[in-house]
């Protein structure tokens, strides 16, 4: 099966300072793809190359075979690429319903409905109607953002990337700061989601990777050093050393 997204030798710069090297990578829909590694191993950087929002000194991306190397970080996201962050980035202030619409919004814009309410607009409603059943906070639609527990509000924020609709899901350590109940939600959600989605997972929470990714990418010193199913990576002796802290 193809790759839905494809890196070949991506490559950032910063002065003399290597972030990634050369990496390849391949997701494809219906794998959690995870990435491990140390901080300052790339991970990140990496996820906002992907996205868009750095650019790469060298090297490809391609969605569905297509070059989106040179392509701004809002083309990608209305192409189906969507993208979660570190930190909670949600309207705190707003309803669980109107972070959502305000996605599916910004991804299918309608400037030429300029006597239409946007919050009236068929099409973002259903498609934040839709993400937040996905996600499971249909019940919570209409709960002001800013009182959901941390655990909801890492769950919205993965709805508010479905509400644009993507093909691919870049997830940058949805799991920070979760409890065991709101970990396992977010891995049920994952696990639900991966079938019609190729997902991106940078996380530092071990048990969870090995329990939920098909295939890990090992990162250190913005470099792939092994890339394999949970049970090759457990047993690779150079991973081991350099990322788990074991000796060959």
């Amino acid at each position: 099966m193809s790759a839905l997204l494809a890196v070949e030798k991506l490559t950032r710069r910063f002065g003399g300072l290597i972030a990634v090297n050369t990496v390849n990578i391949d997701l494809h829909r219906g794998e959690v793809h995870a990435v491990i590694g140390t901080n300052g191993a790339g991970k990140s950087t990496l996820i906002n190359m992907l996205s868009g929002e750095i650019a790469a000194s060298e090297g490809h991306i391609t969605l569905e075979g297509e070059d989106i190397t040179t392509r701004a970080q809002s083309r990608r996201a209305r192409d189906g690429v969507g993208r979660s962050y570190q930190r909670t980035t949600i309207f705190p202030e707003f309803s669980v319903h109107e972070n959502c619409r305000l996605s599916a919004q910004a991804a299918s814009p309608r400037p030429w409905a300029i006597w239409e309410a946007s919050t009236r607009c068929a099409a973002s409603n259903a498609a934040a109607d839709e993400a937040l059943a996905a996600a499971g906070l249909a019940t919570d639609a209409q709960r002001i953002a800013g009182t959901l527990s941390h655990g909801a509000k890492r769950q919205l924020e993965v709805a508010m990337c479905l509400a644009t609709r993507p093909r691919v899901l870049l997830l940058d350590e949805p799991l920070a700061g979760m409890g065991a109940e709101e970990t396992e939600r977010m891995l049920a959600l994952l696990t639900q989601l991966k079938s019609s989605h190729a997902i991106l997972l940078v996380e530092h929470d071990m048990d969870a990777v090995f329990r939920i990714a098909d295939r890990i990418t090992v990162m250190v010193n913005g470099a792939v050093i092994a890339t394999g199913d949970p049970d090759a990576i457990r047993n690779n002796a150079e991973v081991r050393t350099a990322y788990l802290g074991e000796d060959h």
